[in-house]
């Protein structure tokens, strides 16, 4: 029996290249998005109560993440009049308001991102892409079709990375409310025994490969 390949872009390559029909026009990606940070949310199918609490959900936090210079795109491979309908269903049965695009991808996309998994039937995979301003891919979580995501959770990640890039820094677990170090971020470790011996003195640390300041 001949084995199938899943393929997936791993943290750090560079988001695949790909023309997608959306509901609000062709768009390319990522070049449409260049010098953007986006997140890309790939859903098992419309007009189902899991992904139907997601759409909301994203929707809810669509604002938050423009403010930070952040696009949301979701993802399917229902076809394109369904997305439509569905996201007119929303407004009209929830009153919410869809403002972002809905890819309807065909098995050749999904297949680019690793969404169709074999043992999970032909919906698409419930999945998470953070793409940078550069096009790489910084950020992947999949979900079972079961566990509806956690939006605070993508936001905090996308928040995360981005001061993580801006600073040089690390950020700790639950940050910005890490049990240790409250909301404060983690200074690289150094290289060198010199800057080892050094580096308590200039931060606050528990060791000097531990050590941290304000952000």
């Amino acid at each position: 029996m001949e084995e199938k390949t899943i393929n997936m872009p791993l943290l750090g390559d560079a988001f695949p290249e790909m023309t997608v029909a959306t509901t609000h026009g062709p768009k390319n990606l990522p070049g449409d998005y260049k010098g953007k940070w986006f997140v890309l949310f790939s859903h098992p199918a419309d007009f189902t109560p899991v992904c139907t609490t997601e759409f909301v959900g994203f929707q809810r936090k669509a604002e938050e993440l423009s403010k930070m210079g952040v696009e949301l795109i979701g993802m399917s491979v229902d076809q394109i009049f369904s997305h439509i309908k569905w996201v007119e269903w929303i407004k009209e049965k929830l009153d919410v308001e869809i403002t972002y695009p809905v890819i309807a991808a065909n098995d050749t996309i999904a297949n680019k991102l690793g969404l169709l998994h074999p043992g999970k039937g032909t919906n698409t995979v419930r999945a998470v892409f953070v793409i940078d301003p550069e096009g790489k891919v910084r950020l992947t979580i999949y979900y079972p079709q079961e566990i509806g995501r956690n939006m605070d959770e993508i936001v905090r990640a996308v928040k995360a990375l981005q001061v993580s890039d801006n600073n040089g820094v690390a950020v700790p677990a639950n940050w910005p409310e890490n049990d240790l170090i409250q909301d404060k971020v983690i200074i690289p470790p150094p290289n060198n025994q010199k800057d080892a011996a050094e580096r308590l003195k200039k931060y606050e640390g528990y060791d000097w490969w531990f050590c941290y300041r304000d952000l």
